[in-house]
């Protein structure tokens, strides 16, 4: 190793690659709500169901399988990986939660109904935040020691700053009148909804910062 080069880390440049994944997700679900609202299904349930998906969650997909290539090509175990299989098992929960309010003729149009653009959008990162928080308890071994860990670590402290904030966020736009009636307009809340991007910008620009002074995530 050559003088001023960095020592090598398994998580170096992770948290950027799941940061590049929820891009991916942004531009899925509006290219899909155009294609929707161009066909005439601007209110279709089921359009609703995947623009909020790949909204929301196309990011969720990609980081998943990060997770599981990194599970394949037996990695160390990372927060990174951690973070992402999360995501993968949190995404289902929006889903029940969309049909069964339908199904009890719930005015998703309407301020009653902004909780479902919400777990569509964070639904994964409760999983993130939940993964997150076992991975420190691995490493701990003990709940408080990973509680001391969690309340040091910026990307979970990102995380949980977006699990409360958003939803205060699309309850006022709701009630300020915003209603998703065409599928653009549901990409749109949902992207706004799903700060995800925030804990891997986060992670990312920890991660420089350690190893730019040799540092470590513990104290």
């Amino acid at each position: 190793m050559t003088t001023g080069e960095l020592p090598p880390h398994e998580e170096v440049g992770e948290f950027r690659r799941l940061l590049r994944y929820t891009a991916v997700g942004y531009a899925a679900g509006v290219v899909l709500a155009v294609v929707l609202d161009r066909a005439g299904f601007q209110r279709s349930p089921i359009g609703q169901w995947l623009v909020r998906t790949f909204s929301g969650e196309g990011e969720s997909v990609l980081e998943g399988a990060f997770s599981v290539r990194q599970r394949l090509r037996r990695a160390s175990a990372s927060m990174a990986e951690a973070y992402g299989w999360g995501k993968l098992a949190g995404m289902a929960v929006p889903w029940v939660i969309d049909w069964t309010s339908r199904a009890l003729a719930v005015n998703v149009y309407g301020v009653g109904g902004f909780y479902i653009p919400y777990f569509y959008a964070l639904s994964d990162q409760i999983g993130a935040n939940v993964s997150g928080f076992l991975f420190l308890r691995r490493l701990e071994g003990t709940s408080r020691g990973a509680l001391r860990r969690y309340v040091r670590d910026p990307v979970m402290l990102a995380s949980l700053a977006v699990i409360l904030v958003v939803p205060a966020g699309l309850l006022l736009g709701r009630g300020a009148g915003f209603s998703p009636t065409t599928q653009l307009y549901t990409a749109f809340e949902t992207i706004a909804a799903n700060l995800c991007w925030v804990p891997p910008l986060v992670g990312s620009v920890a991660e420089r910062r350690r190893h730019r002074t040799g540092g470590s995530d513990r104290e």
